[in-house]
């Protein structure tokens, strides 16, 4: 508690003072310790109590139930409050559980760390007791966790399971263990194994036991239908599906830019080359020979992006939208864009035949690929087509469509022959070579799963990789060059930690990955190209995955390991990366293209934004990953109990990952099931070793599979291996036990009892899901 001046006398405090004690006080304050701090005595108290009520009446403090008085519109130091979801720099905001003031709501700060692993992680909706700290700026407030409290008012997708009487909902998040309660009056019409949106309720005095009561607020239609599927993943991962009604005033009343001081590209044939059923075009490129003599068999090469910034302006609404987003997120039947549909697929698309504005780099590269200069333009271009991955490639194969006919020595051909010679460069350089395992999911016109086929990667695919990557390449430097502020996409070198486990791993292959190399790319590329037509090929492509870090944004340059080049941003994708809006506002003001570039709060908060859309990117990552398991889920669903070809994609101490050939669906093949044997989990080896019949299950072996359970709610499938030893010891699938495998203990003899043995318990659930990696190089 703050203490009044050591001089004063006894004599009663004026508002003036009053005021500023309770100002510069965080503790408990009633006017007793007013009293006492100020010494107030005799009929004084009773002069300072009238003297505090007509401050309260003024509105100058507040005084509470507990008769604890603050100044006005202060919150005291412990209250409840409700987490209302992260702000747009990532932060997690709270509001006071019982605001009824009409001053504005102060804005409370979640603090990380500061929940001393007792509770769970708060999400949107959750109420919790925390003790308050009043910010520097005596408006806002950093809260820290003391208690997460029953009686939140946040809302929650289940299925309803019921009829007009009532019933329950049984929450789609796996992290919810317990049923909802629906009472008669609160089912809103809703039929049994609907998905329903629900509002959970506070509990009545007689209802202080037992099931959440809640009441059903939205009907979305029979959760069996596969359109619910993405609904599932957008809401368990809080994406945001509602634009502010200023940001779509804004998208709608957006108009042409206009062209003046632009360079002029139009008559350039520049094309979009993207998947057959993408709604925005935001990257075209053109190829053609360098005429200059002082570079022969060199090229010139364009890259033009659509210029996002001059319709999304720092701090607009859809700006702040856009950065809440953070990117768009994909699911297999729709898209949660970044930005609204007037831009995103209309003035922000490069359209075939329509001007539109651009920012663009020329890059001119050697014979060998080797870049020799660049230079950013803010221009005007007309797309000269748009046409798919497999177009393009059936036409450098001799079988063009009507579309790619004109262009395939017009465009085509040059691309390939430029990216031809950037190849050469790139292999010179070794950027890290992991082969990607992604499934595409094919959809019906009704919606409906007709197809899961894995992602064939295409020449076409790597030419236009391979030119971003440049035109991100150059967009650093740039920024560099002129000391602007940058956001980097940085990945860095692996954690020590992680290449020795890899090395031990190696090992066990016969492989000695020697102690002595400097990291670099080329060097688990020399270990992929090792094994790449052997049966342990995607073994070690998963394990060297594993091995490295996740990608994130930064204003502090660290590099980028996968792609071995010391600076990289994002600059090719800024209709659904805010990363890429950044660094184009950079280049704006950098290169002094406009009033509307990087605004000196953006430079300021460039950290703070680094974090916030490298969350978002993850969060996008996690639900479209988990969409594509509930759709396999689903797709999977009516094939209980037969048998499919597996390839063991990870290993713990309660069972096997298997990945089913050729669907990609991920299940759990539980250690309870697994015969009779006692099975110990050999970590180095990323295996587990039966101690009784020397049977060996490691990462990446290919096993057969019984599908027992599919649950496309969760997206979880519970696997049976079909041979495993049975009691009499015959082994018929898996690997025959090595000595050295099987760490201190030999076959024939029982397992000793410690945390690494992995016994068969019964009771088993079963129902968990591998995280799938996806690589993060880029």
């Amino acid at each position: 508690m703050s203490k009044a001046p050591t001089d004063r006398k006894s004599t009663l405090p004026s508002k003036a003072d009053i005021l500023q004690f309770l100002e510069s006080s965080d503790e408990k304050i009633t006017k007793r310790e007013i009293a006492r701090a100020f010494s107030v005595k005799g009929s004084d108290r009773i002069e300072l109590k009238h003297r505090l009520r007509e401050m309260v009446e003024d509105g100058v403090i507040e005084r509470d139930s507990s008769k604890t008085l603050r100044p006005a519109g202060r919150l005291p130091s412990v209250t409840v409050v409700d987490i209302t979801g992260p702000d747009a720099f990532g932060d997690v905001l709270a509001r006071p559980a019982n605001w009824h003031s009409d001053a504005p709501v102060p804005k409370i700060y979640l603090s990380d760390g500061k929940m001393r692993g007792k509770t769970r992680a708060l999400g949107r909706g959750d109420r919790a007791l925390v003790r308050l700290t009043l910010l520097e700026d005596q408006q806002s407030y950093s809260a820290s966790i003391i208690k997460v409290l029953e009686g939140s008012t946040k809302q929650m997708l289940g299925v309803f399971h019921g009829s007009d009487l009532g019933g329950r909902v049984v929450p789609i998040d796996k992290k919810a263990r317990d049923e909802l309660l629906i009472d008669q009056g609160d089912v809103a019409g809703a039929l049994d194994g609907e998905l329903v949106t629900a509002d959970l309720l506070p509990r009545r005095h007689d209802q202080q036991r037992g099931l959440k009561p809640a009441r059903i607020v939205e009907r979305h239609g029979d959760v069996s239908q596969t359109k619910q599927i993405s609904l599932i993943a957008i809401h368990q991962y809080d994406l945001p599906t509602e634009f502010s009604k200023e940001t779509l005033a804004e998208a709608r009343a957006a108009r042409p830019a206009p062209f003046d001081g632009r360079e002029d590209l139009r008559d350039i044939p520049l094309i979009t080359i993207d998947p057959s059923d993408a709604r925005d075009h935001d990257d075209a490129v053109f190829a053609e020979p360098d005429t200059d003599t002082a570079n022969p068999g060199g090229w010139h090469v364009i890259v033009a992006i659509a210029d996002v910034a001059y319709y999304v302006r720092p701090n607009s609404a859809l700006d702040r939208d856009a950065r809440l987003r953070g990117n768009s997120a994909y699911f297999p039947d729709r898209v949660v864009p970044m930005l609204p549909e007037e831009l995103s697929t209309d003035l922000c698309s490069l359209r075939p035949g329509e001007d539109r504005p651009c920012m663009a780099v020329h890059m001119w590269f050697d014979a060998h690929g080797q870049k020799l200069r660049h230079r950013f333009v803010r221009g005007v271009m007309r797309s000269a087509a748009n046409i798919s991955y497999e177009e393009v490639q059936g036409a450098m194969d001799g079988n063009p469509s009507s579309k790619a006919a004109p262009l395939l020595d017009l465009v085509l051909k040059p691309l390939y022959a430029a990216h031809d010679a950037i190849t050469e460069a790139r292999n010179e350089r070794s950027p890290l070579e992991i082969q990607s395992d992604e499934k595409k999911i094919l959809l019906d016109k009704d919606g409906e799963i007709a197809e899961i086929v894995p992602r064939v990667p295409l020449r076409a695919h790597r030419v236009i990789e391979d030119l971003m990557v440049w035109a991100n390449v150059c967009a650093a430097e740039t920024l560099e060059q002129k000391r602007m502020a940058c956001m980097y996409r940085v990945h860095e070198e692996p954690a020590m930690d992680k290449v020795e486990a890899l090395r031990d791993f190696l090992g066990t292959l016969d492989y000695k990955l020697a102690r002595s190399q400097i990291l670099s790319p080329r060097m688990f590329n020399k270990v992929l190209e090792k094994f790449r037509d052997t049966p342990h090929a995607i073994l070690i492509n998963q394990v060297v995955l594993r091995s490295q870090t996740q990608a994130y944004y930064s204003p502090e340059n660290k590099g980028h390991f996968g792609l071995a080049l010391t600076r990289y941003a994002h600059f090719t994708s800024p209709i659904r990366r805010y990363a890429d809006l950044l660094v184009h506002r950079g280049l704006i003001r950098a290169l002094g293209f406009g009033d509307d570039g990087l605004h000196d709060s953006e430079v300021d908060a460039m950290g703070d934004l680094g974090e916030a859309i490298s969350q978002t990117e993850r969060r996008a990552m996690a639900a479209e990953r988990d969409s594509v398991d509930r759709y396999l889920a689903a797709f999977l669903a009516g094939r209980i109990g037969h048998s499919f070809k597996g390839r063991i994609s990870g290993v713990t101490r309660f069972g096997l990952f298997v990945t089913l050939m050729p669907s990609g669906g991920d299940g759990l093949v539980p250690v309870s099931t697994m015969g009779s044997d006692f099975y110990q989990y050999e970590e180095h080896q990323h295996a587990l070793v039966g101690q009784r019949h020397g049977q060996i299950y490691r990462l990446g072996d290919v096993v057969d599979v019984r599908l027992s359970e599919a649950q496309p709610i969760s997206g979880g499938l519970k696997l049976e291996l079909v041979n495993e030893p049975n009691r009499n010891g015959k082994p018929s699938s898996g690997r025959p036990y090595k000595k050295h495998s099987a760490g201190p203990h030999k076959p024939g003899t029982a397992p000793k009892a410690g945390r690494d043995k992995a016994k068969r318990k019964p009771g088993g659930k079963g129902k968990a899901k591998p995280g799938r990696h996806r690589k993060s190089a880029q």
